[in-house]
């Protein structure tokens, strides 16, 4: 067990270090647990997770299209528009926004949309950036906590475990609601309160009209009418028999089909690789080599050791498992990116199934390691992927974000927002 835990270790070093391309050190883990004999090829492969691929890469074209129509701008737009450019409105309206667009698409994807003209409003009103920025993070990681759709950690767990997205939405919506409200008042009261703007850069936002910032109507309508399908398969998957990561390329497939005949003769093939080169490859391969670290480590039995120490220290109890792994993942996923951590944990957690009754036994587990891994991904600048790409905007915008100063205001804030989530596990799942 010694060794595939020393390329975990070093993995997840040069994951953290920042020094290294996370795709680049999870494809250099995996291959040092293929070439060390500890997996073999044949079982690198089978421990992908082809669902969680297709899901994100299906997803992620979906966006590269439907951005292209300048559909994120006009609702951006269209936000300041319903609190007529009130700062205060203003700031809590962009959270709204931010965690409704992240429950429908991945929390990265979000950022990337909504953070660049959130930084323009706030420039033309001649307000702070600085609360904007921390807000739309973790309005982001808050929304997409809420579906299987919204955060990798989720899409992994939902892959792994069985999980549908009408799953996702009875049992995680719900306190990903309370949280965005409890964050919409502590925003409001850190920062809010005293934000003010002159009426003449009111005036000057208003001016701008949604429909402007609408450059392809055509792309827009396409994009929507695509991407409603996708949801409903989504909701439909149990009675269909399909599989998220199929209904998601199926939609990406038949969107970047309807794109590309509208592109000029000839010019279509070059369209269609412009388009699949605006897919975030980075992640796919981190995805790819991640796996297969984390199946060499399942193969070497390390995780039933740790999932028996679990059992262990909770004394078998399913509250104090579940308080633990909650409270943990919350506290890891702030140190170390989200993803990797929900990716070890995954095969620890099935592990228990006997001890729990079964997969249906494991349900309130699986809740508690969802809430904690996207919620606590909040509480440091290095928590999670959208905190990372919002500090990379922000310091190219010229308002750099900074460890300290972010973990500051956000840890206090998770902490708030882990607390009222372990209330929910325990009075849900555990007191009902």
């Amino acid at each position: 067990m010694l060794f595939p835990l020393l390329i975990l270790i070093a993995t997840y070093a040069a994951i953290i270090s920042d020094r290294i391309n996370r795709a680049v050190a999870a494809m250099l883990g995996g291959s040092a647990m293929v070439l060390a004999g500890l997996i073999d090829q044949d079982g690198a492969v089978r421990g992908i997770d082809w669902n969680t691929m297709a899901l994100l890469t299906g997803m992620m074209l979906i966006v590269a299209i439907a951005r292209r129509s300048g559909l994120f701008e006009a609702i951006a737009i269209a936000a300041a528009h319903l609190v007529q450019a009130r700062p205060a409105a203003l700031l809590a309206m962009l959270q709204v926004v931010t965690a409704l667009v992240s429950a429908l698409l991945d929390n990265v994807t979000t950022v990337l949309l909504v953070v660049p003209v959130s930084l323009v409003l706030t420039k033309q009103l001649k307000l702070p950036a600085f609360p904007f920025l921390v807000s739309l993070i973790m309005a982001s990681n808050i929304g997409g906590a809420a579906t299987l759709i919204g955060d990798p950690p989720n899409i992994l767990i939902g892959s792994r475990a069985g999980l549908t997205f009408n799953q996702f939405l009875v049992h995680l919506t719900p306190i990903a609601l309370v949280v965005m409200a409890a964050q919409i008042v502590m925003t409001h009261w850190l920062w809010g309160r005293r934000l003010t703007a002159a009426p003449e850069d009111r005036a000057f936002v208003l001016a701008e009209m949604p429909s402007r910032a609408i450059s392809d109507w055509t792309g827009l309508w396409q994009a929507v009418l695509v991407l409603g399908v996708v949801i409903a398969l989504f909701v439909l998957a149990r009675q269909l028999h399909i599989e998220p990561g199929s209904a998601a390329l199926a939609g990406g497939s038949v969107l970047l089909l309807l794109d590309s005949l509208r592109q000029p003769q000839g010019r279509q093939g070059l369209h269609v690789e412009r388009m699949l080169g605006e897919i975030d490859w980075v992640t796919i391969f981190f995805f790819l080599g991640l796996f297969v670290v984390v199946a060499g480590i399942e193969r070497s039995g390390l995780l039933g050791v740790v999932a028996q120490i679990l059992l262990s220290a909770t004394g078998g109890s399913p509250i104090g498992l579940g308080m633990v792994i909650l409270s943990g993942s919350a506290l890891l996923s702030a140190v170390v990116d989200n993803i990797p951590f929900v990716a070890t944990m995954i095969p620890i957690v099935n592990q228990l199934a006997p001890q729990f009754g079964g997969a249906t036994g494991l349900e309130p587990i699986w809740w508690a390691l969802a809430l904690g891994a996207c919620l606590g991904g909040n509480g440091t600048l290095i928590g999670a992927s959208a905190n990372l790409a919002v500090a990379g905007l922000a310091e190219q915008a010229g308002h750099p974000l900074g460890f300290w100063r972010y973990t500051r205001v956000a840890a206090p804030m998770t902490l708030v927002s882990i607390v009222l989530s372990m209330i929910y596990v325990s009075g849900r799942y555990f007191f009902a």
